[in-house]
């Protein structure tokens, strides 16, 4: 099927489940557009969502927790310079429609808008992208089934070490359906899988405890949950489980830090990507705002943005305004070249829209966020980089972490980690942390992998008090200085 076609598919499906069963049309969609813009305005939207969610939960072969809920509404916006006024409903009717779109308007009263039309727009279909498949999840599998599934999930975990002491696993799953209507004519339309499995183990032995996590998914149904694919999430948590059986004491000072390909991308999407999305640049208040053409890397790093990867968790057909993603070159080969944006801060900004525009759900504002953050292949085999390194860091997963926006500094904890001595990787270390700065970080990079790998699809990001799912990734790095944070 051709993006055309996938386009065509979503848009009916959509209408079937968010206009059909409330009495609209495109001409009332039209219709609201057109009243809002009875003032002067520079856009207006129409955000309408369905969303269907459940998670189950497992814990020592016990369900410990099952919910399941249901969500629509839709989220009225209109724009003025760089003001917004924004008003939601979980009323799909005409008349709470109406009233929401009224509610908008009160921000032209200020003025300043470019645009007045009587007439309504001319709405127009676009096609987006044909990433995933348009699969219900939930109903995927049968309630049996699922608890099967999580059940078959602890008994790999058991079985694979007898010093596991404990499993918790968790399943969810998400069917969403939006559509957006833009003033300027745009009508698009997306249907948005979403599942994840996670597994925690805590082993014992001699009086220590040790803990791991794993799990994984990504734009699909249950289906892509296969015993190879459970195996090789249980393998992870419970080796990582087991390292830390034996981790001593992480020492403290500055050293050379190698960190591993995937996960530990989530020091470049915190430290590097939040601090290139258009607003926090807008403002002036990221320490790469005005920076474009400049060296903010060592050679060698390309960082991208990119929301196009068939399936993956951060992936979507079209961003939440209704533009196609795309894959955004942000910094290249140690240059900056470019910002995460969303409709209103690349006007402002003067800047190409990227595609980057997102919302927890029709209750929240757009902004720009990332979706997939990885940075490129280098050209060094793994092993040449451990073996460069005297003494140092090997981080090979992390886990919670904080930066700031306005200057890069941040603070991650290593979950797993072990010491680099004489060019090899020797005892597993506890309790490090990685101090630093986003911006200062990379231009110490000095050898860069050919292994770049991305996550498993776990992610979810923060901001401004909304989370949405993303993917991040990156090959093995040799950063030659860097604060460790230990407790020896």
């Amino acid at each position: 099927m051709n993006i055309l076609e996938s386009g065509i598919r979503h848009l009916a499906l959509a209408k079937d489940i968010l206009l059909a069963p409330y009495g609209h049309d495109e001409t009332l969609l039209a219709g609201t557009l057109a009243d809002i813009f009875t003032h002067q305005v520079d856009y207006a939207d129409l955000y309408f969502q369905s969303t269907r969610s459940e998670a189950w939960s497992l814990e020592d072969g016990i369900v410990k927790s099952g919910s399941f809920s249901i969500d629509q509404g839709v989220g009225v916006r209109a724009v003025v310079g760089d003001r917004t006024a924004f008003a939601y409903s979980d009323d799909l009717s005409p008349e709470a429609i109406r009233q929401a779109a009224a509610t908008t308007r009160a921000i032209t009263r200020a003025g300043g808008g470019s645009q007045k039309i009587e007439a309504a727009p001319a709405l127009r279909r676009v096609a987006g992208r044909d990433l995933y498949r348009p699969a219900d999840p939930l109903a995927s599998l049968d309630a049996t089934e699922k608890v099967k599934l999580l059940e078959r999930v602890e008994r790999m975990a058991r079985t694979r070490d007898p010093r596991v002491r404990q499993v918790m696993a968790s399943l969810t799953g998400a069917y969403d359906v939006v559509l957006v209507a833009r003033s300027d004519g745009v009508l698009g339309a997306d249907i948005r899988p979403l599942v994840r499995l996670s597994v925690m183990v805590i082993a014992e032995q001699n009086g220590r405890r040790g803990e791991g996590m794993g799990g994984g998914g990504g734009r699909s149904d249950y289906a892509c949950f296969s015993d190879e694919v459970l195996s090789r999430y249980v393998g992870e948590a419970v080796d990582t489980a087991l390292v830390n059986l034996d981790a001593s004491p992480a020492p403290a000072g500055v050293m050379t830090v190698v960190l591993g390909p995937g996960l530990p991308g989530i020091l470049l999407h915190e430290a590097i990507g939040h601090g290139l999305e258009g607003d926090f640049i807008r403002k002036g208040s990221s320490v790469f705002a005005g920076r474009i053409g400049e060296q903010v890397a060592a050679r060698g790093v390309t960082v991208v943005d990119d929301g196009t990867l068939p399936g993956h968790r951060g992936s979507l057909n079209m961003d939440d305004e209704g533009n196609p993603t795309q894959c955004t070159t942000l910094i290249e080969d140690g240059i900056l070249r470019g910002y995460i944006q969303d409709t209103l801060s690349a006007r402002l900004n003067g800047m190409p829209v990227t595609g980057n525009a997102r919302r927890e759900s029709y209750a929240d504002l757009p902004m720009p966020r990332m979706t997939n953050t990885y940075m490129l292949n280098g050209d060094k085999d793994p092993q040449e980089i451990i073996a460069s390194v005297k003494h140092g860091l090997y981080a090979r997963k992390f886990g919670g972490g904080q930066v700031d926006i306005t200057n890069g500094n941040f603070v991650f904890s290593a979950s797993e980690a072990y010491m680099i001595e004489d060019g090899r990787i020797t005892r597993p270390v506890k309790g490090a942390t990685l101090i630093g700065s986003g911006p200062e970080t990379l231009k110490y990079v000095s050898m860069i992998g050919n292994d770049m790998a991305l996550d498993a699809g776990v992610g979810n990001c923060g901001k401004m008090g909304q989370s949405v799912p993303v993917g991040l990734g990156q090959p093995t790095l040799r950063i030659d200085q860097m604060t460790v944070g230990g407790t020896s």
